[in-house]
């Protein structure tokens, strides 16, 4: 059984990635809620795959374990591509989801209708026990934003993201939906083949 930590605290992203690695045999899955005496990295790339990169390889080398880190957001193109990278931290450092949807759809009432498009982006790092990235992969799932929330379902966007070819937001979905089609099951399908050649060290 090999050990991965889950790098993050957010309980929404481990509910997500669990489900998805369910099916790969031979994980025993931690998260950062199995440390308390780590705390991660401030988040200055400028990046996701950067911000991704620094908080595996921050973890790694703190914990002595394999590290899967992810960093993930929002991308509007004719907001400048805001929130980004500030996705959770959109409205402020202590923001919650609600601020953070306030904001954009505040931001968008000046953009046409038909450049309310967006895109969300999850870009992933698996560092190995000593520190060292060892792959990183980028999930993209496009959509467009509808001006008032719907669904209970979900977290961050998740209301106001209505995914393309779909007549639903990611809030509406059923999660086992959503996890099939989704920026987070789509980087880690590509990270899946690395996880299979994982080795304990």
């Amino acid at each position: 059984m090999i050990q991965l930590v889950i790098a993050t605290m957010n309980l929404h992203k481990i509910r997500e990635m669990r489900s998805i690695l369910s099916s790969k045999k031979g994980l025993d899955i931690l998260t950062l809620h199995d440390f308390s005496d780590y705390s991660p990295p401030s988040e200055t790339g400028k990046t996701f795959e950067e911000n991704a990169f620094l908080k595996a390889s921050h973890a790694a080398s703190f914990l002595k374990k394999w590290v899967l880190a992810d960093d993930s957001g929002l991308v509007i193109p004719a907001l400048n591509n805001e929130p980004g990278i500030y996705s959770a931290r959109y409205a402020g450092e202590q923001a919650s989801d609600k601020d953070n949807r306030l904001k954009l759809l505040k931001n968008l009432e000046k953009v046409d209708e038909s450049k309310r498009i967006g895109f969300f982006v999850c870009a992933l790092a698996l560092a190995s026990p000593e520190g060292g990235v060892q792959k990183q992969v980028k999930g993209i799932c496009e959509g467009t934003i509808t001006m008032t929330s719907r669904g209970g379902s979900g977290f961050g966007y998740d209301s106001l993201f209505l995914k393309n070819d779909y007549n639903k937001t990611f809030a509406e979905l059923d999660e086992e939906i959503k996890n099939r089609i989704s920026h987070r099951r789509k980087a880690l399908d590509k990270l899946m083949s690395a996880l299979n050649l994982l080795e304990i060290s």
